[in-house]
């Protein structure tokens, strides 16, 4: 099961709105085939594992290791659990349950019918953790929700009086963020944020896909000259306007009366299973009182400013810590 998952992860920028799986193949304790799920719309984990295996006439006998249930029904690729039942694979072994409405145990109780041993929820914590945005997603209706913000030594996440853009992370904490935002369906912040930084929001720093850009801009007041409006990547638009698309930016039209509500609810329409927000500190607090997060990822810098933006307050449970270059990074978990 740890190579399932192994496996799976090489999927992780690639895969979105699909899960991230790995399977493999064991014929009397050595693996005779594997593979995973390499792109949306492409063969699932379970099909190349069972297409790499030479003979195939072992696979009566051996047992199927995948780390999330296999399908069962039809979507842009048959269902996996009808292909291990016409190779007669005896058993299979499953990290945790698909809760993806259309799956959700469907596919375990169609192999047990046709005869499958099958067990579940092995290394099910860690089978859920590497699909706990897809999870989430399906069983909150709602995308996966990741603070990021750096504050100063003394708390403040941007000077007083703020007039041209203003960073105080080091090198290699961008270049870190650059790649979470690589493993993110989407990111957003607020009016003030895009007008006072104009940040691109892509993935400059690393090699990988630039996420749907989300900016909160209630009476369209930015200018069109910020570079959130380029055409790097696609940029949503939230506001109480218009809906219309022009080139890369989608204007949404939706109610401000229960904004953070109302914008999860058209992210989960459009199928973003996972977001970033990057601020400001009002953004931030608003997610952060509706207990609408779950993870924080907060550099604190070297950089004392004395008088700003206080950061937002939050309260979890740490659960990573390290030091990047001067910046000390804490993740912290929603209880």
């Amino acid at each position: 099961m740890n190579r399932c998952l192994e496996l799976a992860s090489k999927g992780l920028d690639s895969v979105s709105p699909n899960p991230m799986v790995g399977s493999v193949i064991v014929y009397e304790n050595k693996i005779i085939g594997e593979g995973y799920h390499k792109g949306y719309g492409k063969e699932h984990a379970e099909v190349n594992a069972i297409a790499s295996v030479k003979d195939t006439s072992l696979l009566k006998d051996s047992t199927l290791y995948v780390n999330l249930e296999p399908c069962a029904h039809f979507g842009k690729t048959p269902p996996c659990s009808n292909l291990i039942i016409e190779y007669k694979i005896p058993k299979v072994v499953i990290g945790c349950v698909d809760t993806f409405s259309d799956v959700n145990g469907k596919g375990i109780i169609k192999m047990e019918k046709a005869g499958i041993e099958v067990s579940i929820d092995v290394l099910e914590r860690e089978s859920r953790e590497l699909n706990k945005r897809f999870l989430n997603f399906h069983e909150k209706n709602r995308p996966y929700i990741i603070l990021k913000w750096a504050e100063s030594t003394d708390g403040f996440i941007a000077p007083k009086n703020q007039t041209e853009p203003f960073w105080m992370t080091s090198s290699n904490s961008k270049k870190l963020l650059h790649q979470w935002r690589a493993e993110e369906d989407a990111i957003l912040v607020g009016r003030i944020t895009a007008k006072k930084d104009n940040p691109s929001l892509t993935v400059r720093e690393v090699k990988g896909k630039n996420p749907t850009r989300i900016v909160i801009d209630k009476d369209l007041k930015l200018s069109k000259k910020l570079n959130l409006f380029n055409n790097e990547a696609r940029t949503i638009i939230f506001n109480t306007i218009k809906t219309k698309e022009i080139d890369s930016n989608y204007y949404i039209k939706i109610d401000f009366n229960h904004l953070i509500e109302n914008i999860l609810q058209e992210l989960y329409k459009q199928n973003i299973q996972s977001l970033i927000i990057e601020g400001g500190a009002k953004t931030l607090q608003s997610f952060i009182d509706k207990k609408l997060w779950e993870e924080a990822r907060i550099f604190t810098t070297n950089t004392t400013l004395a008088e700003g933006v206080k950061s937002p307050s939050i309260k979890g449970e740490i659960i990573f810590e390290t030091i990047i270059e001067e910046d000390q990074l804490e993740i912290i978990k929603n209880e």
